[in-house]
């Protein structure tokens, strides 16, 4: 096993982990984030009615119209702040937050502040 397989291993682990203790519902859907070194993509996803209530990336065009990248700490904010306005438009206020198997640092910590910031609550 080489030096990639061994730290994908490990997420994938981390993750399952993570995915045994947390749960989304209707009244607090799962906050997903899945991170790569380029992009950043978030979820909030019912998992009792296996559902996707609605998906953000840095790759769509409201991100794009903040001019920022997505590799960055302050493109992972940005894009917090549009998850948490989305999320209330679709009458989410409260969320449970799965970073996916990442460590809560950088800009998965940047996501979950901005979101906190734009009116979510873990």
């Amino acid at each position: 096993m080489n030096k990639l397989q061994k730290k994908q291993a490990g997420l994938a682990r981390r993750h399952r982990r993570v995915r045994g203790k947390v749960s989304g519902t209707a009244a607090r859907p799962r906050l997903c984030v899945t991170r790569s070194n380029n992009n950043i993509y978030v979820q909030l996803v019912d998992d009792v009615a296996s559902k996707t209530i609605c998906g953000v990336s840095t790759l769509g065009a409201e991100f794009k119209a903040t001019g920022k990248k997505g590799g960055t700490v302050e493109g992972a904010a940005a894009l917090g702040e549009i998850v948490g306005k989305k999320a209330q438009e679709n009458g989410v206020t409260e969320v449970v937050f799965d970073c996916g198997g990442h460590l809560y640092h950088g800009r998965v910590q940047a996501l979950a502040d901005a979101a906190r910031e734009a009116g979510l609550k873990f």
